[in-house]
């Protein structure tokens, strides 16, 4: 696997964002919120944020000339070893502002990529974030190898004239064409392995990263899938048979979500996506302790959209009932209701009335699973009863075992 982080000690990062017409100043605060957990989580600390108004990033160095003054003259006075964009740099941006800042610079895709790096603790994982990272890095090869733009030399060496960029691109591209040709076999694998598990009702966890999914799917399974207060603590797919009552099915904790998930990530882990697709029931855990928790759902609801347009049967799950907290509002306040004056108890209605499936519960503290253990039964059933009309002697609504 490629090694993108070579610096073992913390390091110290600035992190810059823009906000375009389209994007409010708090969606960019909980933006670059975000990017500094993600640079937590990969091993640096935030020193400072920069953020500018602008029509659409600048082509060249992603934010104004003088904007990009002041953030020269922070790095200057400060020891900071990396830049982190919060979007997808190009080649030519990447370059300018390495030129004009003097220091190491990481668009987000590269910093979800070294995060995923990490992350991967299996063969199949491994192989997905180096096709993902080869994807990455083919279009930056000039930009990433001084010595790519010299032709080989030496005895023996002097060929047609080919460039070393050009042979060290055709060994990339074999390097992928290697690697997309290794995950089809594990497809076809997973394949199997889903087939194997015959016609029992399948259920998938999905959400965004760290909204305790795999916490989840402990406290549902009594199993011991790694579960962490960090980004994507997650990349394998984990099933587990679980029996609610005397009716068995498959519950599938999958790899979390997040704004902006590079493309190149989402197709190499199509194997692991597919539980997604050929889940009979969603469970979209949310973080209802999060402030900004309604746009999460929105980048959930819409990475499953472009997965898999089918309809099919899903719950909310609001997570961490137990961390939710808001301010009451003074009854002298005549002003609007804000988010954080929402109540549990007034989310509770808002989501109910939307006529969505919802149960409220905290997954560590195990409260309110009586209904989500009623709920989930109600619905795994009504999918059994249709694959197996003749089967009903099998349910017990009286006996719930417990998870």
């Amino acid at each position: 696997m490629i090694e993108i982080s070579t610096d073992k000690d913390i390091e110290r990062v600035v992190l810059i964002g823009v906000r375009t017409p389209d994007v409010t100043a708090q969606d960019v605060k909980d933006y670059l919120d975000e990017l500094s957990f993600l640079a937590e989580t990969a091993g640096a600390i935030t020193v400072k944020t920069f953020s500018q108004n602008l029509p659409y990033p600048d082509s060249r160095t992603y934010v104004g000339t003088g904007k990009l003054e002041e953030i020269r003259a922070f790095v200057a006075d400060n020891e900071v070893s990396a830049i982190i964009v919060d979007d997808e740099l190009t080649p030519v941006q990447q370059k300018n502002i390495e030129q004009a800042l003097n220091v190491r610079v990481l668009d987000r895709t590269l910093l979800i990529l070294d995060i995923f790096a990490r992350r991967a603790r299996t063969a199949n994982a491994k192989t997905q974030v180096e096709l993902a990272q080869y994807q990455y890095i083919l279009p930056r090869l000039t930009r990433m190898w001084t010595h790519l733009e010299r032709q080989k030399g030496g005895i023996g060496m002097r060929g047609p004239g080919e460039k070393q960029i050009e042979t060290d691109r055709r060994i990339i591209l074999d390097k992928i064409s290697l690697l997309k040709e290794e995950l089809r076999q594990i497809d076809r694998q997973m394949n199997t392995q889903r087939q194997n598990r015959g016609k029992l009702v399948r259920v998938a966890l999905v959400g965004y990263t760290n909204v305790g999914k795999s916490t989840l799917m402990n406290a549902l399974t009594k199993s011991n899938v790694f579960a962490e207060n960090k980004l994507f603590a997650t990349l394998d797919t984990t099933v587990r048979k679980v029996v609610i009552a005397n009716l068995p099915f498959l519950v599938a904790d999958t790899v979390g979500f997040i704004r902006k998930l590079p493309t190149n990530l989402v197709e190499s882990f199509k194997s692991t996506l597919d539980e997604v697709r050929e889940a009979d029931l969603l469970l979209h855990v949310v973080d209802i302790s999060h402030p900004a928790f309604e746009q999460q759902i929105a980048v959930v609801d819409k990475t499953i959209h472009d997965l898999d347009d089918r309809e099919k049967p899903c719950i909310i799950v609001f997570n961490k009932v137990d961390a939710f907290n808001y301010t009451p509002k003074d009854a002298d306040d005549l002003s609007p209701m804000k988010r954080e004056n929402f109540s549990l108890d007034n989310l509770k209605e808002m989501w109910m009335a939307k006529g969505r499936k919802c149960v409220f519960i905290s997954a560590r503290e195990k409260l309110n699973f009586d209904e989500l253990r009623q709920i989930v039964y109600t619905e795994v059933k009504k999918i059994h009863t249709q694959r197996f009309p003749y089967n009903d002697f099998l349910y017990d609504d009286d006996f719930m075992t417990e998870f």
